[in-house]
């Protein structure tokens, strides 16, 4: 393992480089627009732009447990948000998300399109919409946002923490890998210690489960940062008993696959969603024999 440098800070910092890593090419300090682009609208009320990142699953999920449980007026078209080709910073993009981030959602069911964007902002606008995976019971519906917002508070130091550092940095270092990875194993115990006494998060199946399992159900379930036998998943038994209820739920896979552009396994990429045949005629793997 190589040894830190000693870095001692400017007093004003400018970026004089790339930060290295895998995503260096798509950061940088300024927001905004850097070139001009329509995004695509499709003939559905809800019109969404991302990527199947933990953080654009909780989105798709949702979606397809609303059409699961019969809502049709949660159809929607997911477009494909490549940010490593910085399609986040289009002009179109921005307006829906002047954060630039995925995914971000237009609402054209009311008089005016409404923009949603931050995922669990999108999650409880389409849960409140509809009326489902949001507790009525006012202690429940207030367990179940603590937990989502415990979701987007804790989960930047999985992701841009344990997960940058351990799987992503040009070079390893055992100081943000140790720190990050305590902390990761700190929040793993949390929920194991919360799911020993609880089914789910808060009452029923919620936003919250969605939200949490997308990032942490993941993670145990070894398909984020190659890091499962390092973070010893399989102690947290109620976090995998979790995780893997959640898995097998049918709207759960399909929402896995919405805006899925990576991986190898080609019947799990459903790059555009457009209709609910698309699962069965549009997945990658028909597309790329169909060139054949």
């Amino acid at each position: 393992m190589a040894e830190m440098k000693t870095y001692t800070p400017p007093k004003v910092w400018t970026q004089d480089a790339e930060s290295g890593g895998r995503f260096a090419s798509i950061n940088r300090p300024v927001a905004g627009p850097t070139s001009e682009k329509d995004l695509p609208v499709g003939k559905h009320p809800f019109q969404l732009y991302s990527l199947a990142t933990p953080n654009g699953v909780k989105v798709t999920v949702l979606f397809e447990e609303l059409l699961a449980a019969g809502h049709t007026g949660a159809e929607y078209d997911a477009w494909i948000i490549n940010i490593m080709e910085g399609d986040q910073f289009t002009s179109g993009f921005v307006s829906a998300n002047p954060n630039s981030k995925i995914p971000a959602l237009m609402d054209h069911s009311g008089d005016k399109p409404q923009r949603v964007f931050e995922s669990a902002s999108i999650m409880m606008h389409l849960a409140e919409k509809f009326g489902a995976f949001i507790p009525e019971n006012p202690a429940d519906r207030t367990e179940m946002l603590s937990w989502l917002f415990w979701q987007m508070g804790s989960a930047p130091y999985l992701g841009g923490g344990f997960g940058h550092f351990y799987a992503y940095a040009p070079e390893k270092w055992q100081y943000p890998i140790d720190r990050f990875t305590m902390e990761a194993k700190r929040q793993l115990d949390v929920l194991d210690r919360h799911l020993a006494e609880n089914e789910w998060m808060a009452g029923s199946y919620s936003i919250a489960d969605m939200a949490i399992w997308a990032w942490y159900g993941q993670l145990v379930l070894g398909r984020l940062y190659d890091a499962a036998e390092f973070l010893d998943v399989t102690s947290y038994r109620n976090v995998l008993r979790w995780a893997e209820t959640i898995d097998a739920r049918p709207a759960v896979k399909r929402g896995r696959m919405v805006n899925r552009a990576f991986g190898d396994d080609l019947s799990m990429q459903l790059r555009e969603r457009h209709d609910a045949s698309d699962f069965e005629t549009r997945t990658q793997d028909k597309i790329e024999a169909a060139k054949d």
